[in-house]
């Protein structure tokens, strides 16, 4: 089993900026590609972002591109999604999640983390 457990989520204002981080352990973190979702209330979960497992390809729903970044650090087992320029549409509970590929579709993604929430005021 991989664990997966987030944190840095929060409440701030629109505008502001925020960093997520996803610890891994239970297995060897650079055998999966990892990806952010995110789901909000009474909404389907959806992808944000995904990246290879060496970090060398990295995509972005259109709804973030220029304002998310997502990268990892395999020495830490860590993959992070960087949040600027936060809107109010973003508010969601954020889930990382692994996978053996590179893939958008949720149901490529093998395990999952217990979500963080993100809220942003208007």
């Amino acid at each position: 089993q991989l664990q997966l457990v987030e944190s840095g989520g929060g409440s701030i204002q629109a505008g502001g900026s925020l960093r997520l981080a996803c610890a891994a352990s239970g297995r060897t973190f650079a055998n999966y590609a990892m990806a952010w979702f995110r789901q909000a209330p009474g909404e389907e979960r959806r992808f944000v972002a995904t990246i290879s497992k060496d970090g060398g390809g990295a995509y972005l729903a259109d709804s973030v591109k220029g304002r998310f970044t997502i990268s990892r650090d395999n020495a830490k087992n860590t993959v992070y999604l960087q949040m600027t320029l936060l809107k109010p549409e973003d508010t969601a509970v954020y889930y990382c999640a692994a996978s053996t590929v590179v893939a958008a579709a949720a149901y490529h993604y093998t395990y999952w983390g217990q979500g963080t929430q993100v809220t942003i005021s208007s």
